[in-house]
């Protein structure tokens, strides 16, 4: 039903009407920008490590969900909080267990043994059986 702005009714007078298609292309409009600026702003925030080089390095397609990162001087970070190898399991267990639950660690190649193994072992006493090493391919 239009919307009369003056009493009376004349046949010529013209009648007031929201455009509602404006609106929709506008609305889309918003909805495509905001995604697309959500999308730039994921990032994968962690410490710089060099990583080793492996021949038989896989590219995996899918992100798992836990990184952890060992830099050169021993350093263990979960993002980007500086962690103990004991505060890795307790976050660890903290998180509700599924069987897709996996752990990256990326470990610099000048990282000592021991301090890879301390992580690993951290991991294992959360009860997380699926623990992978990221590296690189060598023509990176």
């Amino acid at each position: 039903m239009p919307v009369h702005l003056q009493g009376g009714s004349s046949d010529h007078e013209d009648e007031a009407r929201i455009e509602v298609v404006p609106l929709i292309d506008i609305m889309f409009f918003l909805l495509a920008s905001f995604m697309l600026v959500s999308l730039s702003m994921t990032h994968i925030n962690r410490v710089k490590v060099n990583l080793p080089v492996s021949s038989s390095a896989v590219a995996e397609n899918k992100t798992p969900p836990i990184h952890l990162a060992i830099d050169a001087y021993g350093v263990i970070t979960w993002d980007t909080a500086v962690m103990t190898p004991s505060e890795v399991t307790d976050k660890l267990l903290a998180i509700p267990p599924t069987d897709e639950t996996s752990v990256m660690i990326a470990a610099d190649e000048e990282t000592r043994h021991k301090q890879v193994m301390a992580v690993m072992d951290a991991v294992r006493a959360a009860h997380i059986s699926k623990v992978s090493f990221e590296t690189k391919a060598p023509n990176q």
